[in-house]
């Protein structure tokens, strides 16, 4: 099996015309012939991911975030994508990048969220590009919920400038980054809360106004529960390759 085999593969579950126009998906550098030891998992290409790769002989990264979003006019030492991208190079490691096309495939993106924060039957929003919106069995304070989605997604914390016994019952999850063309959706959907790993100050104090809390629980935080299902998915389709998810850039699971 080699990279080839694996970047068509996973462009059959997360399309590459699906990206956004901003984003750069794929293989982002690295052999295509090359015939694929092992794979490390990771949100971001940083070294301590190269490292687990050189350590577990893994010479295939597959990451959320492409390591190159924008054009390149040089690849140097000087600065750190360069010097990151060199040390890959130099390992003869190669990596590819499921973003966007990810995000918007829910089952692999917002519902592995959902699923964590205990969600009953999530669905799409109509109106929304990405995203999913539940229901609690019980509802609860905003203040427990808080502490839930901490304890649930690994976050160090959350913010919200709402208050701590604002009820929740009605949740919207948008991993990431919030958007701000999700905002008619989630008020017509009747969400009483939104989640996201970031949401701006302004897009805060307008959902408060509308009587909607939001919680910002970390933008790693949120799209570390993409990972566990991105090694599921390998790991069925692959049985023979040793995969490992690097979390935090920690390495904490192998298979």
């Amino acid at each position: 099996m080699n990279v080839y085999d694996i970047e068509q593969y996973l462009n059959s579950r997360f399309p590459v015309d699906n990206a956004l126009d901003y984003d750069n998906v794929g293989l982002i550098a690295g052999d295509r012939d090359k015939v694929v030891s092992a794979i490390v998992i990771s949100l971001d290409l940083t070294d301590k991911a190269i490292e687990e790769a050189r350590n577990s002989g893994a010479n295939l990264i597959i990451t959320h975030h492409p390591v190159i979003f924008g054009g390149i006019k040089t690849l140097t030492m000087d600065d750190a994508t360069g010097r990151t991208l060199v040390s890959l190079i130099k390992s003869g490691i190669s990596v590819i990048a499921c973003h966007t096309n990810l995000d918007l495939t829910d089952e692999f993106g917002n519902l592995a969220i959902a699923d964590k924060l205990g969600a009953v039957e999530p669905e799409a929003v109509e109106g929304v590009t990405c995203g999913v919106v539940f229901e609690l069995e019980e509802e609860t304070s905003l203040k427990d919920y808080c502490s839930l989605v901490v304890e649930k997604l690994g976050s160090s914390g959350v913010i919200t400038i709402n208050n701590p016994e604002n009820i929740v019952k009605k949740i919207f999850v948008q991993g990431g980054a919030f958007d701000e063309d999700s905002v008619d959706g989630v008020i017509k959907c009747g969400a009483d809360t939104v989640i996201s790993g970031e949401i701006k100050h302004h897009i805060c104090v307008g959902l408060e106004q509308m009587g909607i809390n939001t919680v910002i629980a970390g933008h790693s935080a949120t799209e570390q529960a993409y990972l566990p299902k991105m090694k599921q998915l390998l790991s069925e389709k692959y049985p023979g390759i040793t995969i490992t998810v690097n979390y935090n850039n920690e390495v904490s699971s192998i298979l």
